[in-house]
């Protein structure tokens, strides 16, 4: 279970699990502070700048925060700040500390800070890393998305989604597929609902709409919509009775 922490330093607010770490600084969040000791496995950019990272609590996912779309061109990666709670860095981490707990697969929380600019606040989250994972995407592009893996990812979704876990962008990039199993991740945004066949048929035809548009159809001919979907819903429908 997590054990939250509060840090204040010069660079931020930090929050961190002292269940992995006695200890988080800013430098932390700072990509190029793990290039410098060689602990910097990757990096991408896109929405939210993405690395990849060794800590002393194990390789770990660090993300920051980035709008996306026409707003970014105004705001850039700086969101209004109405509390502390309320900062999407500090609701997500405890979200996924949550999930955690009752014992959905999740990228553990690790840590997450937030830095303000009088008004407004910029913010990173690192989350352990799953190993030896792929995106649901990815196996689609290596043709192994069949029937098999289809109905866990049914099961999957239907585990969050039995606890009231509405994830606010339920897409093939945001599954991830390991030999022990499924997990969802980046939870920006996403909360814990009450119960409501409307919020969860939204989910399901979000990810469909993913599977479509990344060639789900294209890779199977009408494989897709006569084999794959259907069973991913038949296990989905099932689980969510329990």
């Amino acid at each position: 279970m997590t054990e939250e922490r509060v840090a204040e330093a010069a660079g931020g607010t930090i929050l961190f699990d002292a269940t992995r770490t006695s200890q988080v600084d800013s430098l932390w969040f700072s990509p190029a502070h793990w290039s410098e000791r060689d602990a910097l496995r990757s990096q991408a950019g896109g929405r939210g700048g993405v690395s990849v990272i060794e800590t002393p609590a194990g390789e770990a996912v660090l993300r920051h925060y980035r709008r996306g779309g026409m707003v970014a061109r105004i705001f850039g990666d700086r969101y209004l700040f109405t509390g502390r709670g309320r900062t999407r860095s500090v609701r997500e981490f405890r979200l996924l500390a949550e999930l955690e707990r009752r014992g959905l697969p999740v990228s553990p929380p690790l840590a997450t800070r937030y830095v303000r600019y009088w008004l407004r606040y910029s913010a990173d989250l690192i989350t352990l890393r799953i190993p030896e994972a792929a995106t649901l995407a990815e196996r689609l592009n290596d043709g192994a998305f069949n029937v098999a893996l289809a109905g866990k990812v049914g099961e999957l979704i239907a585990r969050f989604h039995r606890e009231g876990a509405w994830h606010a962008d339920l897409n093939a990039h945001n599954i991830l597929v390991n030999p022990q199993g499924l997990y969802l991740i980046d939870f920006d945004r996403g909360r814990l609902r009450r119960p409501s066949l409307h919020w969860r048929l939204a989910n399901l035809a979000r990810l469909k709409r993913s599977l479509i548009k990344i060639g789900a159809r294209d890779a199977g001919g009408d494989t897709f919509d006569a084999e794959l979907w259907p069973a991913l819903i038949e296990h989905y429908e099932r689980s969510l009775k329990g």
